[in-house]
């Protein structure tokens, strides 16, 4: 029986699912998901530097091209070959979407956090920097 593209992509994006709920402590795939939107927004608002607005659109476009239905190379036409491509971008973006998204969410905390210890509304967090990528605390 051929295997399909669909289950390719399935079999590269169970993978970094798994290496991702593998890690004690990290945040699940659903806390992740709904991080996505708001990770969004603080980096278009500007409150969030931990992601640049260029590996954002990066993301974005990889997602767009893995839905799409056209490709770059076709896998109808050139068969293996035309999944390698559809693989890698699935890799990459499942990969850096998970990262992200817990940097994201560390940051959230972190910065939930120094605003209840400074008794300021959760809106100052902007000013915060984004500890190890930019200042150490």
């Amino acid at each position: 029986m051929p295997v399909g593209p669909s289950t390719y992509r399935a079999a590269r994006l169970a993978h970094a699912l798994r290496e991702a709920s593998a890690t004690p402590g990290a945040p699940s795939l659903w806390a992740r998901m709904r991080a996505v939107p708001r990770m969004v927004r603080a980096v278009r608002s500007g409150q969030y530097t931990g992601l640049t607005s260029t590996r954002l659109m990066m993301l974005l476009a990889g997602i767009g091209y893995v839905v799409s239905p056209i490709d770059l190379v076709p896998e109808g036409l050139l068969l293996v070959v035309g999944l390698v491509d559809d693989v890698l971008v699935i890799g990459w973006v499942a990969t850096v979407l998970l990262r992200e998204t817990e940097d994201f969410i560390v940051w959230e905390r972190d910065a939930a956090a120094w605003a209840a210890q400074h008794g300021r509304d959760h809106a100052d967090r902007g000013a915060r920097t984004v500890p190890s990528y930019v200042v150490p605390d």
